[in-house]
């Protein structure tokens, strides 16, 4: 009976003691989203499981004696470990490795690549001992070993405070080019999401077989509101000038039916 009520105090101390860190870790995770928090948590419920399990051991005599053997065999025992599971304790170690660094943090969109072949792209959501979970934008969760994360190119929009993408849109060699330009700075000043409108620079970067294209960059605090800003001023860009009359070109192609123009009918 005393060897249960043992079991049952020890195995409950380490539940409490994990609730605790669980909640101390879910109370910081409130004011910062750095990966370290999610990594040290697993290591300290780790920790907290390994103590346990050793405190437990040394309160009864056979298991007393087998822990004492087990430590003056330490070292055998741990280069054995070490060969069994090094492709695990290397994804610790890049785990820690990655903490450390931070290239990243939960929420955060990334894109991770090696060779120039996409591995994942998504949202970053857990960070743990052995891997990280980022969920892909088709709704599926990708799994992938931190020693693959430590090892790849981790492209990530977030890491600068704020995101450029380029506006590019063509118009007819005879259209009004400086009004086609102050409509692109108003719309994109208009747009509620924008940010440094009047840094931004509107200009001609080129030339094509059918028009002038006129180019400028959208600035916006993050990822989705610059698709959502780009999507928006496109849209906004072709009614105002068709409004204008300004002519954005496209390729058409004429046929000529001689036989039918010449009247002729076949027999």
């Amino acid at each position: 009976m005393d060897i249960i009520v043992k079991i049952c105090t020890f195995v409950l101390v380490a539940l409490v003691l994990n609730y605790i860190v669980n909640l101390i870790f879910r109370f910081l995770a409130r004011k910062t989203k750095a990966i370290h928090l999610r990594f040290t948590k697993g290591v300290v419920n780790v920790l907290i499981d390994v103590i346990i399990i050793y405190s437990l051991s040394q309160q009864f005599e056979i298991t007393k004696d087998i822990s004492k053997v087990l430590l003056q065999s330490g070292s055998l025992i741990v280069a054995i470990a070490t060969f069994a599971a090094q492709q695990a304790l290397g994804n610790v170690i890049s785990g820690l490795s990655i903490s450390m660094s931070k290239p990243y943090k939960v929420d955060e969109k990334i894109r991770v690549m090696q060779g120039g072949t996409v591995i994942a792209e998504g949202i970053v959501k857990d960070v743990m001992i052995r891997h990280t979970v980022i969920n892909q934008f088709n709704g599926e969760s990708c799994i992938v070993p931190n020693s693959v994360m430590d090892s790849s190119v981790i492209i990530n929009t977030n890491y600068t405070a704020n995101v450029g993408n380029f506006v590019e849109i063509e118009i007819a060699y005879d259209a009004d080019i400086e009004e086609a330009i102050r409509i692109m700075r108003k719309v994109c000043s208009e747009h509620e999401l924008t940010l440094n409108t009047e840094k931004n620079a509107v200009t001609v970067s080129g030339y094509t077989q059918n028009g002038i294209i006129v180019k400028t960059t959208i600035w916006t605090e993050n990822l989705d509101d610059s698709f959502r800003a780009c999507s928006d001023i496109r849209i906004a860009l072709i009614k105002e000038f068709r409004e204008s009359g300004i002519e954005i070109p496209y390729q058409t192609v004429t046929v000529h039916n001689p036989v039918r123009e010449s009247g002729a009918v076949r027999q």
